[in-house]
């Protein structure tokens, strides 16, 4: 019963927000808990304005007041892109100077607009992200009329980096797979070097993927990696068998309901296990 529900100690909510769709779920800090996908609503379009509206027509129909919230978004919505810290930098605004000229050279535009998140690090390559500042808002104005909790918002990628981040293998690059598309961080040692996102094509296979790491390698100016980590609903086929010897793929166990949609997949990206 929805009372239970708004009664008990220890739950929480979870949004995936991806251009097509957003799924609200509720997760528990109980191991016996299973995580309840409590509903899903299809968007008109992925501006601010329809998900915004999206997103109350699927709060609307849950009563959320007062629980703890963390949203994630597709990184489809986001612009993630690595940043190499000037030399002799020891300030914060050092470092922001870096990201925005090389969000600039990235994306041909300034951050007007965006608001930028990092992982701020003076002595080491760190990831940098863009959230639309009108998303935001509109985030921020769900969670006062809903009164709930939002403690965090988070691009995919970046929440599941953070999951994955202590069974990192040395060497490997990581990569993560949700609505057809793939986005890898391609490191040189334990050195961030580049994030790349590329569509899977249909029927793509092992043959595809050892074709497609190559490329990248060569773009970002490293060797192949000794080893791919890739969460998600990465096809079966690419993971390691015998005979494949250019590199190792991993892929780690996707514990969501397979019968989920990716937008409720989305939204447990990161979750603790």
């Amino acid at each position: 019963m929805l009372s239970s529900f708004k009664s008990g100690f220890g739950q929480q909510l979870r949004i995936g927000i991806a251009p097509d769709a957003l799924a609200l779920v509720r997760t528990s800090i109980w191991p016996h808990e299973r995580a309840r996908l409590l509903g899903q609503v299809a968007a008109t379009g992925g501006d601010a304005v329809s998900l915004g509206a999206a997103l109350g027509m699927l709060l609307g129909e849950h009563d959320v007041a007062g629980l703890p919230a963390t949203v994630v978004l597709a990184d489809d919505l986001v612009r993630l892109w690595q940043v190499t810290p000037p030399e002799g930098a020891t300030r914060l605004a050092d470092l922001e100077g870096a990201a925005a000229l090389r969000y600039q050279s990235l994306f041909g535009g300034g951050l007007a607009g965006w608001a930028m998140r990092a992982d701020w690090d003076a002595a080491r390559p760190f990831l940098a992200a863009a959230l639309p500042l009108a998303l935001l808002d509109q985030l921020t104005a769900a969670a006062s009329s809903q009164r709930f909790k939002l403690v965090e918002i988070v691009p995919q990628f970046v929440a599941a980096m953070n999951q994955h981040r202590r069974i990192r293998r040395a060497g490997a690059w990581f990569g993560v797979v949700h609505g057809g598309v793939l986005s890898v961080a391609a490191f040189d040692g334990d050195l961030l070097a580049a994030v790349r996102t590329a569509p899977i094509p249909p029927g793509a296979d092992r043959d595809w993927l050892e074709g497609h790491v190559a490329r990248e390698a060569l773009r970002v100016g490293l060797s192949r990696p000794e080893r791919l980590q890739i969460c998600g609903p990465a096809p079966n086929g690419w993971g390691s068998s015998a005979g494949r010897l250019k590199f190792a793929c991993t892929l780690f166990e996707d514990e969501t309901d397979p019968l989920w949609p990716d937008c409720a997949r989305l939204a447990l990206t990161g979750r603790a296990p």
